[in-house]
């Protein structure tokens, strides 16, 4: 009897546990479902876009403030941002409300699903329905196969998804649309019904689907495009009170797509440019602010002279850099640019003082991917409550450096951040407040230097004169 009570106590408090801890993270409510869902694949790069349109209903009692994307493991992993917005029409005319996307903990996800919550503007009420416009971005999901080409053969990859929509609500109608970059598919899993018309691949339409479907499917395809790849980017963003900001930027650059095998021929490489090393790549295109000026860029050799800057005034600049060599798959190159901007462009002071750095975060060459990317702002000697603002999640911490003259350090503000695109080059801001007497500090250094040092010389003088007047006599 003892030992039955015991199993049996034992029961109650692992059922009484799992109930506390599906409380805890809720499943997503069942009074939501998709009338009609339609996603678009773009696969034109190595970064993937993914555009979503959804129209949500309400068929519960209750009101819904939240709407909830779900990812597989697969694709939570090179998920590098999800927007969305909600979509208002007037007459003919349509307009975009951006909503906040928040990643959330559900632990009860089947197989290991991953959640964004979509934060509505309103609650939606019963049999009230809205359209959202959903944009998720994946890098590294396109693997090359084979894995290594030679300098004449195209570059061929795989893509691996799911034909119906991965979704915690029930789906009345959907379809997905795949475009390639060139019509040369080699294979695709088919899902039927399953179309092809050139570059584009659709699956569906698809209708009364439950909750969770997922149905994996393989494309494999040409992609030529440069699969440009920042390891590792440090940008170091120095203000100076005096009228400049001096940005040095350090990159690790590598060739992504399937490893590059057998002999590199420059002579067939520049012969035939259409047939040869079409997946390699031997410019960048970076864009730099307005009005940028002394800009240089080097590697560990020194100055390379092969680049191009095209300066506007009120627009960006362009800077057009080749490296040493092509980069192939596998390949890679380590170099630096850097470059000044006047003050006045991205450094301004707020009504109660305090003065606030306005810069671009992310990395200025298009259509690259940064694995890790640290911006490090330098403020001036002296400068106190640092504090930065930046649009998305990113890790934060303080250092301190020391330059010509400096008594205290300079505080540096560094923001680190993985999987960056181009998507997250949106303006920054580096709160501080500074008092203006110190920028005296260094002058005064300066003054007094020289002054010690002329007085070393007088004294020098007249002992030298007065032991000559004493030989003298």
């Amino acid at each position: 009897m003892g030992a039955m009570a015991i199993l049996r106590l034992a029961l109650v408090f692992s059922i009484f546990t799992s109930l506390s801890l599906t409380r805890s993270s809720p499943s997503p409510s069942p009074q939501l479902q998709i009338v009609n869902a339609e996603r678009r694949i773009d696969l034109n790069s190595h970064i993937v876009k993914v555009f979503l349109t959804l129209k949500v209903e309400n068929i519960g009692e209750s009101p819904a403030s939240e709407v909830l994307l779900a990812f597989s493991p697969t694709e939570a992993d090179h998920l590098a941002l999800v927007k969305a917005a909600a979509v208002a029409s007037k007459k003919k005319k349509k307009s975009y409300l951006p909503l906040d996307v928040k990643p959330i903990n559900l632990v009860d996800g089947p197989n290991g699903t991953k959640y964004y919550l979509v934060y509505l503007l309103k609650p939606l009420v019963k049999g009230e329905a809205i359209s959202l416009e959903v944009l998720y971005l994946l890098t590294h999901s396109l693997e090359p196969f084979p894995v290594e080409i030679s300098q004449s053969e195209s570059q061929l990859v795989y893509y691996r998804d799911s034909a119906k929509i991965l979704s915690p609500y029930p789906i009345k109608q959907q379809a997905t649309f795949l475009k390639a970059p060139t019509s040369r598919v080699e294979s695709f899993t088919r899902v039927e019904p399953t179309d092809r018309a050139n570059t584009e691949l659709r699956y569906g339409p698809y209708e009364e689907q439950r909750p969770y479907s997922y149905s994996p499917v393989i494309v494999h395809f040409e992609n030529n495009n440069a699969f440009a790849v920042v390891e590792e980017l440090v940008r170091e963003i120095e203000i100076s009170h005096w009228g400049s900001v001096q940005v040095t930027e350090h990159y690790k650059l590598v060739h992504a797509g399937a490893r590059h095998k057998g002999v590199f021929s420059r002579v067939e490489y520049q012969s035939r440019p259409s047939h040869s090393g079409v997946s390699s790549f031997k410019h960048l295109l970076a864009e730099l602010p307005p009005r940028v000026h002394s800009v240089y860029y080097r590697d560990n050799i020194g100055n390379i002279s092969s680049s191009r800057l095209r300066t506007n005034r009120k627009k960006q600049s362009e800077l057009l850099i080749e490296p040493r060599y092509p980069l192939f798959g596998g390949w890679k190159s380590t170099f630096v640019i850097g470059y000044g901007v006047p003050l006045e462009d991205f450094l301004f002071e707020a009504a109660d003082g305090t003065r606030y750095l306005n810069y671009s975060f992310g990395c200025p060459l298009g259509q690259t991917v940064v694995d890790k990317l640290t911006v490090k702002v330098v403020l001036p000697e002296g400068s106190k409550n640092p504090s930065a603002v930046v649009p998305f999640p990113v890790e934060q911490r303080f250092e301190k450096k020391y330059s010509y003259l400096d008594v205290v350090g300079r505080t540096v503000v560094v923001l680190e951040k993985e999987n960056v695109v181009p998507e997250h080059n949106s303006p920054f801001q580096v709160y501080y407040q500074f008092s203006p007497i110190y920028m005296l500090a260094e002058p005064l250094m300066l003054t007094s230097v020289f002054f010690l040092f002329f007085m070393a010389c007088v004294t020098y003088l007249q002992v030298d004169l007065s032991i000559s007047k004493i030989k003298q006599t």
